[in-house]
């Protein structure tokens, strides 16, 4: 049931996430529901390999580049599903840090 939960919550913040960045659309809440799947997915499977390649470059910046590859994780998101849209990588970017951060406060508020 918690897996549901955090599913809807994410989808739930990245319907917030849109309304507050005009480069960031989502159709409806169906959609955002996909894409909160898609972006667990991407970051359950993909992100670790990426994690992995990038190891060097992510050393050098001290942590830094994987808030690049959140962006471009969130980007690629946004360019293969149809309700979800990025129009670039700065939205891209700024979209991933806050939906990140909204989607950790609104876990932390029903965790608690």
């Amino acid at each position: 049931m918690s897996l549901i939960l955090v599913w809807i919550l994410n989808a739930v913040a990245l319907l917030i996430v849109a309304y507050v960045l005009p480069g960031i659309a989502v159709a409806s809440f169906g959609s955002a529901l996909i894409a909160a799947l898609v972006l667990g997915l991407l970051n359950m499977l993909v992100k670790p390999v990426l994690v992995l390649l990038t190891l060097p470059i992510t050393i050098v910046t001290l942590g830094l580049f994987l808030i690049v590859l959140n962006a471009l994780l969130f980007w690629f998101a946004g360019s293969i599903l149809k309700g979800f849209q990025v129009n670039g990588f700065w939205w891209a970017m700024i979209g991933a840090v806050l939906y990140s951060i909204i989607s950790g406060l609104l876990s932390m508020l029903v965790s608690s």
